[in-house]
């Protein structure tokens, strides 16, 4: 973990680029000893967004499934029905 004063922003500017970019390393800067700020590239920084957006619409998914599996208007169909209902499909293409 690379911890740095807010001052190096400033006054050292070029060797926390080389360590964001190049060394692919977050810096975490301080402002009277407590932390302020994290800097991280533009790449890490879209990884992080698109993963959370990801966590984000798989949680919704989740919870819609889980009031779908929870609605007793809900039907369930056996394994052996859904694969008739594929094979039937199939076979249909096949005699075209």
């Amino acid at each position: 973990m690379k911890i740095r004063p807010v001052s190096d922003l400033r006054n050292k500017y070029p060797e926390i680029e080389n360590l964001v970019i190049n060394e692919d390393e977050e810096v975490y800067l301080t402002k009277n000893g407590y932390g302020t700020m994290v800097v991280v590239s533009m790449d890490k920084y879209s990884k992080l967004i698109d993963d959370t957006e990801y966590d984000y619409y798989l949680g919704k998914a989740m919870d819609e499934a889980e009031a779908e599996a929870e609605n007793p208007k809900t039907k369930y169909y056996s394994h052996d029905q859904i694969f008739s209902e594929i094979r039937s499909i199939i076979d249909d293409k096949k005699e075209v």
